[in-house]
């Protein structure tokens, strides 16, 4: 006789959604298929040689503390060389280290903040549409997600503004704001400086707080103000979230969380029932790599690629894609969002373009608000540049078939 094992779950399992996304990258690992899916990063811009250097000399000259057990927060030398490094690429300044806590990789960041912030019914306020792993994240403390619409200069501050006045005449309990607004992920679309202060002056008024995911911040190809909104904070009203992932190995699974050390504090405690500590050894390596400037070497190169394929994607679907069909124009990052003439359901449209031979992520799992259903992500970042225009000809072409 076989176990009922669902008589066992919690009740938190009922809000756990497996990532669309990983799923495909599921589905294609078994099958021919370019995929435009997943924002994984080119591997042939990974610095492997000076990877490989580094991690050597680490085992060998300091094996006994870089295979050892860390500190919950990190390791103390690396956090030290955090600040400098936050600082100097991003323009934050760190008070000190022990506003750093390190996280494998900044998903780990985004679920430890959820379990410490959301109680059920709390609102969350996320953009339309939103970065779908954070909305897994915190969908499994089941708060109240609000989404606020977005347009070419990014999260509409104005009609956030309409929208915290209703939910505080309704007596919500609003924790958190959670944004990309640099490079978005899945749009691609970055906030202005305008509005990013417009936000800032909403939590203080509104008393909420900003998180603030940063992956793709060095990532930007033009000539544009990106500065962070943790940079332009005075009042500690934003938790600033980034990663090594895009800019150095998505294998080290190393990203960071920045915030006021009562904040930082908590996290730990947090993090401690979650997996004591990060990699000791991937903090090493990445403690080293900024040392030895390998990071800001290497990161010309990688913005250069993907502008590059940025570029090819945007002529691509000029060529291919039909009338009545739109799409972002990224400044920077891995993704470009497209909409869809209303009849066409991307989410249907998928097994379709599978069995042609390339794979996207449908968009209306992205909207918290279910809306989306005629929209894509596409990402540039990991496909040859043959692939990227091959994929979007069979997109374009079964798009065109559907209209008919």
């Amino acid at each position: 006789m076989s176990v009922q094992y669902t008589r066992f779950l919690s009740n938190l399992t009922a809000f756990m959604r497996a990532s669309e996304i990983r799923e495909l990258l599921k589905l294609i690992e078994k099958k021919k298929v370019i995929s435009l899916a997943g924002g994984i990063p080119d591997p042939s811009l990974f610095p492997i040689d000076d990877l490989t250097k580094i991690t050597q000399e680490i085992i060998i000259n300091q094996g006994q503390t870089a295979l050892q057990y860390a500190p919950t927060k990190g390791v103390t030398i690396f956090r030290e060389t955090l600040v400098d490094f936050i600082r100097r690429m991003r323009g934050i300044r760190v008070p000190n280290p022990e506003c750093i806590v390190v996280t494998a990789g900044s998903q780990q960041a985004l679920d430890i903040i959820g379990r410490v912030f959301i109680n059920p019914g709390d609102v969350v306020l996320v953009e339309l549409p939103s970065y779908l792993a954070a909305i897994n994240a915190f969908r499994v403390y089941n708060p109240l997600f609000v989404g606020i619409p977005m347009d070419e200069n990014g999260l509409r501050t104005d009609i956030l503004e309409e929208k915290l006045k209703i939910l505080k005449n309704e007596g919500k309990n609003i924790k958190f704001l959670y944004t990309v607004p640099t490079a978005h992920n899945p749009t691609g679309l970055t906030m202005s400086i305008d509005r990013r202060k417009h936000l800032i002056e909403l939590a203080n008024k509104y008393d909420f707080l900003i998180v603030e995911d940063d992956v793709y911040g060095s990532l930007i190809f033009e000539n544009v103000d990106v500065t962070p909104i943790k940079a332009l904070d005075k009042n500690g009203r934003v938790i600033y979230v980034s990663s090594f992932s895009k800019i150095l190995a998505p294998g080290l699974r190393l990203g960071y969380v920045v915030a006021e050390e009562p904040i930082t504090d908590i996290f730990e405690k947090a993090k401690q029932s979650l997996d004591l500590h990060a990699s000791t050894l991937s903090q090493f390596i990445a403690m080293e790599a900024i040392r030895r400037g390998v990071i800001e070497k290497n990161l010309p190169r990688i913005r250069s690629e993907y502008r590059k394929k940025r570029d090819i994607m945007l002529d691509a679907l000029e060529e291919n894609f039909p009338k009545g069909c739109s799409w972002s124009r990224p400044i920077g990052g891995m993704f470009i969002f497209i909409w869809l003439p209303e009849q066409i359901k991307t989410h249907e449209l998928l097994s379709k373009a599978i069995e042609r031979g390339v794979v996207y992520v449908p968009g209306r799992p992205f909207f918290v608000d279910s809306t989306g259903e005629n929209t894509m992500r596409l990402s540039y970042s990991y496909p040859s540049e043959e692939n990227i225009r091959k994929g979007v000809g069979i997109l374009g072409s079964l798009i065109k078939e559907e209209l008919k």
